[in-house]
């Protein structure tokens, strides 16, 4: 595999959204994830705007200065609930053609939950927690579909297997239970 396969490669199977700006502030890569983040929000205004400032700091010498340490951007994008918050991370590549690389990362509930200490407690298979997990962030079954890059129908059967395991009807059961149980 060359290089550039193998960048691909690596940036495609990150799990968050990676967007890359050139000095004109124009997108010239993004991820999957990152286009599946584009399909439901728009990057923050912030976003844009930090990356003109970071390349006119690049541009007048003054990068180190102006920027010293990691940039973050904590945003919530949705009226309605904290599955919704998101993290931007930003960073930059100086040099004679700078680029801005945003990391896209969502805030989430199960990012709270160590699902790999009830996959046992519910003998849940690692791909059914994959799906889990999502289900929990409150995806839709198109949206992990697409994550995962597998069928609705798949996602549809998963669910089923563990509603099943867990002994519950639907979606918020599951959550409510898993929220509670505890863990071995």
């Amino acid at each position: 595999m060359n290089k550039s396969a193998m960048m691909k490669f690596v940036l495609e199977k990150l799990p968050m959204g990676v967007v890359v700006f050139d000095s004109r502030i124009k997108v010239i890569y993004r991820n999957n994830k990152a286009d599946l983040f584009f399909k439901t929000y728009e990057l923050p205004v912030e976003v844009p705007a930090l990356s003109r400032r970071i390349f006119d700091a690049i541009s007048t010498s003054r990068i180190a200065e102006l920027f010293h340490g990691e940039i973050y951007l904590k945003k919530s994008l949705g009226p309605y609930d904290s599955s919704t918050d998101w993290t931007f991370k930003i960073d930059f590549l100086e040099g004679p053609d700078p680029l801005v690389v945003v990391f896209i990362m969502r805030d989430s509930v199960s990012s709270r939950l160590d699902l790999n200490k009830l996959r046992p407690e519910f003998n849940l298979t690692r791909r059914e927690t994959d799906i889990l997990r999502r289900v929990i962030d409150g995806l839709k079954n198109t949206e992990i579909s697409g994550d995962l890059s597998i069928s609705e129908q798949t996602v549809k059967d998963h669910l089923s297997n563990i509603y099943m395991k867990v002994g519950v009807e639907n979606r918020f059961d599951l959550i409510r239970i898993l929220i509670n149980s505890p863990t071995p």
